[in-house]
């Protein structure tokens, strides 16, 4: 039998993945910047502060998979295979989110709408590059971590910094591919290819370093 406080837990989960669901699709319909938290809570059938105890950000529930998404970079490090480097862990990590048609590759109809939203948005812009930029520090950590290193090793920073570039253009690239041709799995060779090459030229300037 689940114990109260499992079920508490899958109540919250529940009411913050609700809350989510039904800002996305407000803000899909409408835009970001005209759909007010109110809305967002009279549609949720929930009241305000119970919208900001799970967001304290209208635009976190835009990105409400950022927190998945930093674990996954961890985890991608942290359970790396035996004779692995710390960067072909990040490498086979897009291939793998490609072969399980996770939602973070997805380049779809839907997804083109998520950008559109973004594109519409100067406040989801900005935040936008903020959590790359978070990202990027994410993975600069997990990297000093993965080979015993400081938090602060430049290379470990060098590497993150390229490394997210890199995917971040493989993913505009992708999206723009799939605007053109509605072909996902074009869309995702077209990922791929991007990933592979700039972990291609990351390996070589990260030569003699412990994450290559």
């Amino acid at each position: 039998m689940s114990t109260p406080s499992d079920r508490q837990s899958r109540k919250r989960l529940a009411t913050r993945q609700g809350i989510s669901n039904v800002a996305t699709r407000l803000f899909f319909e409408r835009g970001f910047d005209r759909v007010t938290v109110d809305e967002i809570a009279a549609a949720a059938d929930v009241g305000r502060m119970t919208v900001f105890n799970h967001f304290p950000r209208k635009e976190d529930m835009f990105f409400d998979r950022d927190g998945e998404s930093r674990e996954i970079l961890r985890d991608a490090l942290r359970r790396r295979e035996p004779g692995v480097a710390p960067l072909e862990a990040l490498r086979l990590l897009a291939h793998r989110l490609v072969a399980g048609e996770s939602p973070f590759v997805e380049f779809s109809v839907r997804s083109q709408s998520f950008i559109d939203t973004i594109k519409a948005s100067e406040t989801l812009k900005a935040r936008a590059r903020a959590i790359g930029d978070e990202l990027a520090q994410v993975v600069a950590v997990a990297l000093c971590e993965s080979v015993g290193r400081e938090p602060g090793d430049p290379d470990a920073h060098l590497a993150a910094g390229l490394f997210m570039a890199a995917w971040a253009v493989a993913t505009i690239e992708a999206h723009r591919s799939f605007r053109q041709r509605q072909d996902p799995e074009k869309a995702k060779a077209v990922f791929l290819a991007l990933v592979d090459r700039g972990a291609a030229g990351l390996k070589a300037a990260m030569a003699g370093t412990p994450y290559a």
